[in-house]
């Protein structure tokens, strides 16, 4: 972990990487675990517990510690301070009830995407996805309009630098044809993908701008694969998301 600057305050780095490992499955700690996943020492590990067990972020029972409620509000501070989540709220319910699919919003997190609203269809699979939850951006459709939105020299960038897994046999690995697969994305303005993450599901998305143009968020439609093509997926849902996503850009201009 980096030293103390004016630019990083270690203690802090600290704090939040304790949060994080408090955070992971099975919920529950010892101080051992804490500290190895944290990657800290167990003295330091020790001191951020009790600083966290003061500020209530924290529990302990016997050698286990565990994340408090009130510690969900870290997370829920994000999705306040996004100007259009609130509008995105109603506008993906609409959204859902009109198309019958499971729909959701994502932003892009370097390599990853990570749900800030997600509403699950009962017939579609990967119920265990929620708010918060990742994925590879690469190999859905939410993450495929991000990356395609991202300006060249970082898009570049992140095709040189990412490692690209075959999750299944259909996922894209090759840099040179997943740059070609963006620009596509990018030139139509919607992303198309099948079952690239799962053999099951496929999925539609496009995105969300803010008042200026920018892409700050994409939405999508999900389904399971083999159900239609991606002709047919253009034609059934591509009006509806452009329109959900463009309501939710007025919206959130008229409030600002």
């Amino acid at each position: 972990m980096a030293k103390d600057s004016d630019g990083f305050v270690r203690a802090i780095a600290r704090g939040f990487a304790t949060v994080e490992a408090l955070g992971k499955p099975p919920g529950r700690h010892t101080l051992s675990e804490v500290a190895v996943i944290a990657g800290l020492s167990r003295a330091t590990a020790r001191r951020m517990l009790a600083t966290l067990i003061v500020m209530k972020y924290c529990e302990v029972d016997g050698r286990y510690f565990s994340l408090r409620p009130r510690a969900l509000g870290l997370g829920l501070s994000y999705l306040n301070a996004l100007p259009y989540w609130g509008y995105a709220q109603r506008a993906l319910e609409d959204l859902r009830n009109e198309t019958g699919e499971s729909c959701a919003l994502a932003v892009l997190d370097e390599t990853e995407i990570v749900y800030a609203l997600r509403l699950p269809a009962r017939r579609i699979l990967s119920a265990n996805l929620a708010v918060g939850s990742r994925l590879p951006a690469n190999v859905v459709s939410l993450g495929r309009v991000l990356l395609a939105a991202l300006p060249p020299d970082q898009r570049a960038n992140y095709l040189a630098t990412t490692e690209f897994k075959q999750i299944t046999p259909r996922t894209v690995t090759d840099p040179a044809a997943l740059e070609r697969e963006l620009q596509r994305v990018d030139a139509e303005g919607y992303g198309w993908i099948d079952g690239e993450l799962d053999p099951a599901i496929c999925g539609i998305a496009v995105p969300v701008r803010d008042h200026a143009g920018r892409v700050v968020a994409a939405i999508s439609v999900n389904t399971i694969s083999g159900t239609l093509s991606e002709a047919e997926a253009k034609e059934k849902y591509l009006v509806p998301l452009r329109r959900t996503a463009q309501d939710i850009r007025t919206q959130t201009s008229q409030a600002g």
